[in-house]
């Protein structure tokens, strides 16, 4: 009997202390079969008294704990090679006004820092003064901040912000991915990564020590 497991990178569990098969990854196989594996016990976690703790399950786990079901069973990895499991002793209270401050605190901080950034640039290059230069060239005469220059370009460079971030008013202008959700993306693997190594490489000290 063939049987695909296709392991995740990551996965959140609470309160519950049993790590099961299908918490970890999806599975593939008879139809019959399929709902029993998903149901086997991997991982127990032990009450130490930690809120929260990281655990990680390698494929290896997971094909033993099959094969021992299943011993005439052919078990094919197609996902992960180690599943990051974050495990928190109760799930987290969605406290709305906290949640609305820290929205608050970082709208208040982009703001301030993104426009301190774009004016210590125009400061740095000397963007007034190319504005006004261009004005002399383009109307023959000298005029400081004009506004038909710098108008157009406070609108373009909003534009510009939006389209680059891919949002505007709560909305996605494209399916596209933004910015922003790239490089979160990038740093929520580099750190599932680095904890997984990380932990894998205390598994191994604790082995090697025993």
């Amino acid at each position: 009997m063939d049987i695909y497991i296709k392991p995740k990178k990551k996965v959140s569990l609470s309160s519950r202390r049993a790590i099961l098969v299908r918490d970890v990854c999806d599975v593939v196989a008879a139809k019959d079969v399929t709902a029993k594996i998903k149901k086997l016990h991997l991982v127990s976690i032990k009450n130490d008294g930690e809120y929260k703790k990281n655990y990680i399950v390698s494929v290896t786990d997971i094909i033993t704990v099959i094969t021992q079901s299943y011993p005439n069973s052919t078990v094919s990895n197609v996902g992960e090679m180690d599943t990051l499991v974050q495990y928190a002793a109760e799930k987290s209270r969605d406290n709305s006004v906290l949640k609305w401050l820290k929205i608050a605190a970082v709208v208040i901080l982009l703001f301030f820092g993104s426009s301190t950034a774009i004016m210590s640039f125009h400061t740095d290059g000397q963007i007034p003064k190319i504005f006004e230069r261009y004005y002399s060239m383009f109307f023959g005469e000298e005029r400081e901040n004009p506004a038909i220059v710098n108008v157009p370009y406070s609108i373009g460079l909003a534009l510009g912000i939006i389209v680059f971030y891919n949002h505007f008013m709560g909305k996605k202008l494209t399916d596209d991915p933004t910015p922003i959700e790239v490089e979160m993306e990038k740093y929520d693997n580099d750190v599932t990564e680095t904890m997984v190594d990380m932990i894998n490489q205390q598994k191994n000290a604790e082995n090697g020590g025993a």
